[in-house]
C-alpha cells in the first residue's frame, strides 16, 4: 500500500469525524464533533488559500490518504501562530527557594504558574493515525512531513515551534492532574472540560482559574506523579520530538500536565536537513531513503521514496514516489533524508 499526506478538504469531514472517535478523549484538535470539525477544515481551506506569503493566524490540516483505496488514515495540523484568538495559557513549573538563618534550613517549593510565555508560537499538533495503520513508520511520516510544509512555506510560520504532548488519562478518562488542579475550581470533569474547550476554545480558563501559583507540595500524590509526563502512547512521539531538536523546558498542558516541547524553528532538524531541487528523472532503482514533498499550500504532498541528488541540486527519484506525488521530470520537490 502507498501513502501520502496531503491538504485537508471539507470533503475530509466524515473521515476525520470517524477518527476523532477513537482518540480517547484528550484530543483537543481532533473534537468527536462535525460542527467543530467543520469549522476546522474551514479554517484550513482559508489558511491554504491565503495569498500573502507571512506569518498570519492560520490552522494547515493534513490528512494521510491511501492512494489505493483513497481512504483517509491519519491527520496531523500546524498553527502558524497560538494565541491570537484567545490567550495560550501554559503551567510554568519552577523552583522558589527560600533560607532561614535562624534554623539553618533551605526548602525548595515546586510551583506551577499560569503563563503565557509561548504565545505566538507556531505549533504542530493534532497527529493522530488510526490504530490499524500503526506500523511500517506512517507515524514517522505524519510527523515530519509538517516539517517539510513549514521548511516550503518559511515565511508563514514562528521561529519558535512548540508541540503538546497528551498527559496521563486514567482507565475512567479522566486526567489525575485536571482532577488534583484545576478541577477543584471548576466544578466539572476533566472530559467535559476539554470538550468544551475544543469546541469554544480556553477562555473560561482566563475567567475562572485562580492566577496565583500553584504549590506542588500541596497536591494529591496521582495529580503530582503525572506533571510533565506524556500519556504512554505518546512516548513515541515525544522521543520523535527529541530527535528533531525539541526539549521539554517545564512548561506543561493546564488540562492534563502533558509535556509542552519547544525548539528554534530553524534548528529543527527536519526543517534545517531538508532541501529544494529539480526532478531530473523518476526511475531511480537504488538511493537514498526520504521524505519527499512536492506542490504549494492546498497542494501540498509528501510521500516516502528514494532520491539521489545530482551535482547540480537536481533530484533522481524513484517511480512509486513520483506516481504518489504526481510529479515529472523538471517539477520541484523539496526532501529530507529519512
Amino acid at each position: 500500500m502507498t501513502f501520502r499526506l496531503r491538504a485537508a478538504h471539507i470533503s475530509d469531514l466524515e473521515h476525520l469525524y470517524e477518527m476523532a472517535k477513537l482518540t480517547g478523549g484528550g484530543f483537543t484538535n481532533l473534537p468527536a464533533d462535525r460542527a467543530a470539525l467543520t469549522k476546522k477544515l474551514e479554517r484550513a481551506d482559508d489558511a491554504f488559500s491565503r495569498d500573502a506569503d507571512e506569518l498570519g493566524d492560520d490552522q494547515f490540516t493534513l490528512v494521510l490518504e491511501n492512494t489505493e483505496t483513497g481512504q483517509v488514515r491519519g491527520t496531523c495540523q500546524i498553527f502558524s501562530q497560538v494565541g491570537q484568538q484567545w490567550p495560550f495559557y501554559s503551567y510554568r513549573l519552577n523552583t522558589l527557594t527560600q533560607h532561614s538563618q535562624e534554623l539553618d534550613r533551605t526548602v525548595r517549593a515546586e510551583l506551577l504558574s499560569l503563563v503565557t510565555d509561548l504565545e505566538g508560537s507556531s505549533e504542530v499538533g493534532g497527529l493522530f493515525l488510526h490504530p490499524g495503520e500503526r506500523a511500517g513508520g506512517l507515524g514517522l511520516l505524519l510527523a515530519r512531513s509538517r516539517y517539510l510544509f513549514i521548511a516550503m512555506h518559511r515565511h508563514r510560520f514562528a521561529n519558535r515551534i512548540l508541540a503538546e504532548l497528551r498527559g496521563v488519562i486514567d482507565d475512567r478518562g479522566g486526567s489525575p492532574f485536571w482532577d488534583g488542579v484545576a478541577g477543584r475550581f471548576f466544578g466539572m470533569t476533566f472530559q467535559e472540560a476539554d470538550y468544551f474547550n475544543a469546541i469554544n476554545g480556553n477562555q473560561f480558563i482566563a475567567d475562572l482559574m485562580p492566577k496565583h501559583p500553584v504549590y506542588v507540595a500541596m497536591l494529591d500524590d496521582e495529580a503530582k506523579k503525572v506533571i510533565g509526563v506524556p500519556h504512554p502512547s505518546g512516548r513515541a512521539a515525544m522521543r520523535m520530538l527529541e530527535n528533531e531538536g525539541f526539549a521539554a523546558e517545564g512548561y506543561v498542558d493546564i488540562f492534563d500536565g502533558g509535556p509542552s516541547m519547544t525548539a528554534r524553528t530553524d534548528n529543527v532538524k527536519s526543517i534545517a536537513g531538508s532541501t529544494p531541487g529539480r526532478v531530473s528523472a523518476t526511475d531511480l532503482d537504488i538511493g537514498e531513503r526520504a521524505l519527499i514533498a512536492t506542490g504549494t499550500l492546498g497542494t501540498f504532498r509528501c510521500a516516502y521514496g528514494m532520491r539521489e541528488t545530482g551535482e547540480d541540486g537536481s533530484v533522481a527519484i524513484d517511480a512509486i514516489c513520483a506516481a504518489t506525488l504526481e510529479v515529472g521530470e523538471g517539477d520541484e520537490v523539496w526532501s529530507v533524508a529519512r
